[in-house]
């Protein structure tokens, strides 16, 4: 039996069943698709979960900006540098670091225990009057030429009048140490004296530790210079305390009492990769020894940068660490370089007030933080970067090394 459909209407109902299912084809495939995904979510989450992007890590720090500086708050510590500008006029200093550590001085409520041995800020004057009259427990440990009877600067005078206790050393050797402890719970110290140049002028570091231990160790020498009065290599005490802080391992030394040419030799010896160094003084010939046998033995990199003053003295280290080899340069801050810093294999850290000097270790009164902490010290290189590159390299006779 033959059809009545002519040809042409067959061929034009089959292009329309080609054209319905060039439509639906698509549409089948990516419903398969949808439901295979399904499956395989349901029946392996973990295979599934593998194909999301995974949420980064937060940032171990975040980063503040002030005048001349910038800082750093990480999880129980705070970091601070001074950036100087040579050509800023004094009527421009304000807002830096000084303004960062009268505002803790705000927050304190109980106790507010401070070791000066310079203080003429008026930023942070105010900040430790101000505490005083509303009911903080003051109390103030100062050196005496250099502070409490400093005859250009009546700072400490002046709170001792306002009726802050104060303690000074009375003696030849220096009580040179700069920390605060806040309410028993958090410290700062570093390289950093109390004072516009020292704010503003001076290459300077702080440390800020967020931890008991930190302020135990720190309050037991307070405590041994303003109530028992023992200062330098008179104290009672080992000096030497160590303890965690999250993931970091801290080490306090105290001089002249802790046997700190010990302390500072072992974290030298136990270079494997790097030692760099900025400093103010460094005439302490056992450590430049130290550093340059490991060196030797190790193949370190040793690069330094000393305060240009007095750097090829006949008692200063560059000479010799420059002799053997070591990169050494003189700082170009027309101020001072002040840190006392030494960063081992960019992972340790020896800060403080501590000088690498004679009177540091045998009169003086003085702090060293060691810090194992990978962040931290990251950030301390940066500082020594940036140092480094401002620098001076050795004038061809600067040093004579027949």
């Amino acid at each position: 039996m033959q059809s009545n459909e002519s040809p042409g209407k067959r061929r034009r109902v089959l292009r329309a069943l080609r054209t319905l299912i060039a439509g639906l084809l698509p549409l089948l495939l990516m419903g398969a698709f949808i439901l295979q995904a399904a499956y395989e979510a349901a029946s392996s989450p973990q295979d599934a979960q593998s194909r999301i992007a995974p949420t980064p890590p937060p940032a171990a720090y975040s980063e503040v900006q002030f005048n001349f500086g910038r800082g750093y708050i990480g999880d129980g510590w705070q970091l601070y540098f001074n950036e100087p500008d040579a050509g800023a006029a004094s009527e421009s200093y304000h807002g830096g670091i000084e303004e960062a550590l009268a505002a803790a001085i705000v927050e304190a409520r109980d106790r507010l225990d401070v070791a000066a041995f310079e203080l003429n800020s008026e930023a942070i004057y105010q900040a430790i009057l101000e505490a005083h009259q509303r009911g903080v427990a003051v109390r103030i440990v100062a050196d005496d030429d250099h502070g409490l009877h400093d005859d250009k600067n009546t700072a400490l005078r002046d709170l001792q009048a306002a009726g802050v206790p104060i303690v000074d050393d009375g003696r030849s050797g220096l009580m040179h140490n700069k920390f605060m402890i806040l309410d028993g719970s958090t410290v700062w110290t570093g390289s950093w004296n109390y004072t516009v140049n020292g704010a503003y002028r001076n290459n300077n570091n702080v440390l800020v530790l967020h931890s008991a231990d930190a302020a135990g160790a720190y309050q037991a020498e307070f405590n041994e210079m303003f109530e028992r009065g023992e200062f330098g290599a008179r104290s009672s005490d080992d000096g030497i305390d160590e303890f965690r802080q999250g993931g970091a391992e801290v080490r306090i030394v105290f001089a002249a009492e802790g046997d700190e040419i010990a302390a500072l030799k072992r974290e030298i010896e136990g270079a494997t990769r790097s030692i760099h160094i900025m400093t103010f003084v460094f005439s302490l010939e056992e450590l430049a020894e130290a550093i340059l046998l490991a060196a030797a033995q190790k193949d370190l990199v040793v690069q330094g940068v000393f305060e240009k003053r007095n750097s090829t003295a006949s008692w200063s280290q560059l000479p010799a660490l420059h002799c053997a080899g070591a990169a050494m340069r003189q700082d170009g801050n027309r101020y001072v370089l002040h840190h006392k810093v030494i960063i081992i294999d960019e992972a340790t850290v020896i800060t403080g007030s501590f000088n690498f000097s004679k009177s540091a270790a045998q009169s003086n009164d003085e702090n060293i933080v060691i810090i194992r902490d990978a962040t931290i010290a990251g950030l301390y290189l940066d500082e020594w970067k940036r140092i480094w590159d401002s620098a001076v390299e050795l004038a061809p006779d600067a040093v004579d090394c027949d």
